[in-house]
């Protein structure tokens, strides 16, 4: 530190060095959802091209090495010279920052990627980078490590062999003697994320598998293709039915109160707004609706679902009235109840969307509500008017959802605590802490009465509280509110956490900043953490965004040699200790549950700060974890199987 501050103390970070220097700043974090990011910024700009008409083919390739590719038919970047800079157009693109061609609305009339600082910041944040692109019969290619250029452009010809050997990997076939040049134009970008940057450089197939399907859906007639050299896995998508046989994916496994998916496309020439809705009601008492703008997700929603929301409500409630569905004395059908059941996609294509924040979560962009309800209000009631029978099944739908919410207020009601300090209305068996302040103090919401006495007695009361749970907790994928919050052990937790639900969820009011499942570190373990997730996720998501939610760490074994004592938290440290130190005089204990640890053994392993491993829950992507919880806790039987037979692996470790 110094006494003095002039000019010499002012840093200019020139080219991509703000990028590597805040990288969170522009691909929103490090982990692996910051790393995925990187891949979608890549695939979006294909699928710009796509959306432009030029792009109906992606290749995305996971490599041996760790590295991923990213291919595409379209126009291929450009190469040539652009005479204020003195570098080609390929150059400024990878290392200049809002530099590309969506700002040039003869370029692009729709895009996802907008700021142009999509690409560039790929290359700041990888070890390496190679470039190529193939345009008019030629290869060009630049290499780039850490976003500085380590091998200038260079151009070459073709030959006959290598056009034949890429148009079998982009196509899957021998083009024969004839090549069509234009399906061999396009982009290729390769690279490998920075170690030093993110936690993380592994690239997880499901995840990306998840993204380009999705982008698939949104694409009706694009293919995209992924495949993992590391496996073997590999998977094409193309759906020619787009956003319908996305609505169909989304209600697989649960009964459909209708035939056919509401489908139309409305287009607003005068603002170039254009929306692409599909819906579906089906009998679940789930409400789930995936909204994008230019094939980019907007987790956080915005204008568009706002606009979306106000005129399912108002299409139905006048539709029903017009046609003596509802009566004066029914209950008062609200927009969460015509939206119980509801499985629906909103594409949205704006020419400037206005997105809140580099990473595009959120829809800003005022105008766009009002178009969007226009529209989406004017083909609902046309088609309501043509479908009687079909609005008669949602109404009915939507009323007994109105009367489930009313008697769900009442039991609410009942589970709500008088305020965030007072211990009246606790639950009885919660065992609270001292603390006040919420951000200091802990919840272990614990399997079983026995190890919650264990709990009670190992922890340190000051600031942990102990919430025993008998047995199993409902599973709210497949029940009521109006059940669910009739449910004892339910409306502990909702007491204990003091955020309400519902209308009432306020997450400011919430007692704990910390809430740590702490569960046998078996099956049965396992699937009562599962429920508890379900339950949150599904009615106080906002404590999973906000980072309240954790799992604790169960050690598997205790090994003991003498008066040594250690712990293995899973079968690989396990073998790790009896290969160091042999197995002659240990003795190994496996636990097989919470229970058979005393209090001491309890707080040194699983309760102490200074020793716990704690796992922090987060939501990566809103409708990848929605379409986890619907497999895991739906009706769908087989997509379960599926997902366990594939992860079969990890179930077995339960690393979890």
């Amino acid at each position: 530190m110094t006494d003095t501050y002039d000019a010499s103390h002012i840093t200019v970070l020139e080219g991509l060095r703000p990028v590597r220097e805040r990288p969170a700043m522009y691909i929103g974090s490090t982990d692996t959802r910051g790393l995925h990011h990187l891949v979608y910024e890549v695939v979006d700009n294909a699928v710009d091209e796509a959306l432009a008409g030029f792009c109906d083919r992606i290749l995305v390739i996971i490599n041996r090495d760790g590295s991923i590719t990213i291919d595409d038919n379209g126009r291929g970047i450009p190469v040539d010279l652009m005479p204020q800079y003195g570098k080609s157009a390929l150059e400024i693109v990878l290392t200049v920052l809002h530099a590309g061609g969506k700002f040039d609305k003869n370029t692009y009339q729709v895009s996802g990627g907008l700021h142009g600082v999509g690409v560039s910041v790929v290359n700041a944040l990888s070890s390496w980078l190679d470039a190529t692109v193939y345009r008019d019969g030629k290869i060009y290619t630049m290499q780039f490590r850490q976003g500085l250029v380590t091998k200038p452009l260079e151009s070459r010809q073709e030959t006959q062999a290598e056009m034949e050997v890429r148009y079998a990997e982009r196509y899957g076939d021998r083009p024969g003697r004839h090549i069509d040049y234009e399906r061999l134009r396009g982009t290729r970008i390769t690279f490998q994320p920075d170690r030093s940057i993110f936690e993380t450089i592994e690239f997880d197939y499901d995840v990306l598998d998840h993204r380009l399907r999705e982008l698939a859906y949104l694409n009706s007639g694009l293919t995209i293709v992924l495949r993992d050299e590391r496996t073997g896995d590999a998977v094409t998508y193309c759906f020619e039915d787009g956003i319908r046989q996305f609505v169909a994916h989304i209600g697989e496994g649960k009964e459909s109160l209708h035939d056919d998916i509401i489908y139309f496309q409305k287009r607003d020439s005068e603002n170039m707004v254009e929306v692409e809705v599909a819906l579906q009601y089906n009998n679940s008492y789930t409400e789930t609706i995936y909204t994008y703008v230019n094939s980019v997700n907007t987790r956080e929603g915005g204008t568009h679902l706002e606009g979306f929301r106000s005129a399912l409500t108002r299409a139905i409630n006048g539709a029903a009235h017009r046609n003596n569905l509802l009566k004066s004395n029914d209950a008062q059908v609200r927009g969460e109840d015509v939206r119980e059941g509801l499985a629906a996609v909103i594409s949205t294509r704006i020419a400037n969307p206005q997105f809140e924040g580099q990473t595009k979560m959120r829809l800003g962009n005022s105008n766009v509500r009002g178009i969007v309800d226009s529209l989406v209000y004017s083909s609902l009631t046309e088609y309501f008017e043509e479908h009687p029978k079909t609005l008669q099944a949602i109404v009915e739908k939507a009323m007994a959802a109105a009367r489930a919410r009313e008697a769900a207020r009442a039991a609410r009601d009942l589970a709500r605590r008088k305020s965030t300090l007072e211990s009246t209305g606790l639950p009885g068996k919660l065992a609270d802490c001292q603390e006040r302040d919420p951000a200091k103090s802990e919840l272990y919401i614990v399997e079983g009465d026995s190890a919650g006495g264990s709990a009670k007695q190992g922890r340190d009361r000051k600031f942990q509280a102990i919430l025993p749970l008998r047995g199993k907790i409902l599973n709210v994928e497949k029940a009521s509110a109006h059940k669910i919050l009739k449910n004892a052990e339910i409306q502990a937790l909702i007491s204990a956490i003091g955020t309400g639900v519902g209308d009432n969820f306020d997450v400011e009011r919430a007692r704990y900043h910390h809430i740590i499942l702490m569960t046998d570190a078996d099956v049965d373990g396992a699937h009562i953490r599962t429920l508890l997730l379900t339950f949150f996720y599904r009615y106080m998501v906002e404590i999973i965004e906000k980072g309240y939610v954790y799992i604790a760490q169960p050690p598997l074994y205790r090994i003991v040699r003498g008066k040594q004592v250690q712990y293995a938290y899973r079968e690989e440290e396990l073998h790790k200790i009896i290969s160091e130190s042999g197995e002659k005089g240990l003795t190994i204990q496996r636990y097989k549950g919470l229970g058979e640890m005393n209090a001491e053994q309890l707080w040194s392993t699983t309760m102490d700060p200074e020793n716990r491993i704690l796992k922090q829950v987060r939501i990566e992507d809103a409708a990848y974890a929605n379409e986890i919880f619907e497999k895991l806790m739906g009706e769908n039987v087989d997509a379960r199987r599926d997902f366990i037979r594939r992860h079969a692996k990890e179930v077995n470790n339960l690393d979890i």
